[in-house]
């Protein structure tokens, strides 16, 4: 193995910490943080959607077995919502293979300004642990409107769709937060599973597997470091950091996507 390839599995390994760190503060997935990193290390946009996925896969079943463990995970509610998600993460997959560069940086540039706000939404809406708001929604419409939505931007995005799914299950289904977070995990391991098969399908070189679980593997550990210290850090402190990155990601995203359309990519 030549230096240069020991220095980019370095790199992605030192990605993936920072995706699991990030993703453990705020109870998402990493694909917000592993995607502008793949797309900076020269990797093509189709590419780095595909093995965000990959990575968030690792992540999302590891967590997921982890509350399983601890006897929080309902399976029927992971059901619920995983069916529609793994019927739109293919479409997904199979929309971001057609799209021009530009228009899929683009557009994940402009989902990335969205989770800046929903990141307030959400502390907005959950501020209430214990209670959850009344259901006001047919729960079978609510959750495939739900599952659907994760689903579909899972498999164009790369993205574990987490900061969107948390509140719509509250808003929709009256779900609590904690109850919301552990549900959305496993619908976000379904969903990332679906994705990945709908990636192979679509073009097998975008989905790489060394750089897919060199991140992977740095995401979890991430995310053991931020469990440990998340208890010690203020919440305002944490929203402000991780607002601010995904403003600075979102900003060079959409330069990316000005440069590959004024290159004609």
């Amino acid at each position: 193995m030549t230096t240069l390839e020991l220095l980019e599995l370095s790199l992605l390994a030192g990605g993936g910490l920072l995706a699991g760190i990030l993703a453990g503060f705020l109870g998402i997935g990493g694909g917000t943080v592993l995607v502008p990193f793949l797309v900076a290390l020269a990797y093509q946009p189709v590419q780095a959607v595909a093995t965000s996925s990959l990575v968030i896969l690792v992540t999302a079943t590891s967590g997921s077995m982890q509350n399983w463990l601890m006897g929080t995970l309902s399976f029927q509610r992971v059901i619920y919502l995983g069916l529609p998600a793994l019927l739109t993460a293919p479409v997904g997959a199979y929309v971001a293979n057609y799209l021009k560069p530009y228009i899929l940086l683009l557009g994940f540039g402009l989902f990335l300004v969205l989770n800046i706000f929903l990141v307030e939404v959400r502390k907005r809406i959950t501020s209430d642990e214990e209670g959850a708001m009344h259901q006001p929604f047919d729960p079978i419409l609510a959750r495939i409107l739900t599952g659907s939505t994760a689903g579909l931007i899972a498999g164009m995005f790369g993205v574990g769709g987490g900061v969107i799914m948390v509140p719509l299950q509250i808003v929709l289904l009256g779900e609590t937060i904690k109850v919301a977070i552990q549900t959305s995990l496993g619908v976000i391991a379904i969903a990332a599973t679906s994705a990945c098969v709908g990636h192979f399908l679509q073009n097998p070189d975008n989905l790489l597997l060394l750089p897919g679980l060199v991140l992977g593997m740095g995401g979890l550990v991430g995310a053991q470091i931020s469990t440990r210290f998340l208890p010690r850090l203020p919440d305002e402190v944490i929203t402000i950091a991780f607002r601010s990155f995904l403003a600075i990601m979102a900003i060079y995203i959409l330069w990316e996507a000005w440069n590959s359309y004024r290159l004609g990519l």
